[in-house]
């Protein structure tokens, strides 16, 4: 999903619609909605309002666009990381169901012969998952390092 793509979702997915996320951000619904119109050139978020919008929402779309946009992978960070026998197990269970996914997926571009852009991009944002699966994985298990 591109840059502007996100934002538009984030906005229009919000609890309580724009209306309601834009007295959170101090904007007039229009002016929110313009900001969001992924077809405006002359609206635009700041850096500040970006970041406004995903604290309200709770939604890392646009963060994970730019990530990808520029090569990258996010990982989410945890706090307190519960290094237990079972948590592991449930890590490896996550990182089936998302390697299966991307196999699931592959299969179905690859399924008429022909690879097409939308199907790359379907591929990929199941890799992105399935890879950061497999890092939340990593993470637990050097949280269970013995010092």
């Amino acid at each position: 999903m591109n840059i502007s793509d996100a934002i538009y979702k984030t906005v229009r997915d919000a609890a309580g619609g724009p209306e309601v996320l834009a007295v959170r951000m101090g904007l007039r619904t229009q002016i929110l909605r313009n900001k969001a119109n992924p077809n405006s050139d002359t609206n635009y978020f700041s850096p500040l309002e970006l970041d406004t919008l995903m604290a309200l929402t709770a939604d890392t779309g646009i963060l994970q666009a730019y990530a990808i946009n520029h090569g990258y992978t996010l990982i989410r960070t945890e706090q307190e990381v519960d290094s237990s026998d079972m948590a592991v197990l449930e890590m490896l269970a996550k990182v089936m169901s998302s390697t299966g996914d991307v196999g699931a997926e592959l299969y179905a571009t690859l399924a008429d012969g022909k690879v097409e852009q939308h199907e790359v991009e379907k591929v990929e944002a199941v890799a992105v998952r399935a890879k950061m699966s497999l890092d939340a994985l990593v993470s637990r298990l050097k949280g269970m390092v013995q010092k």
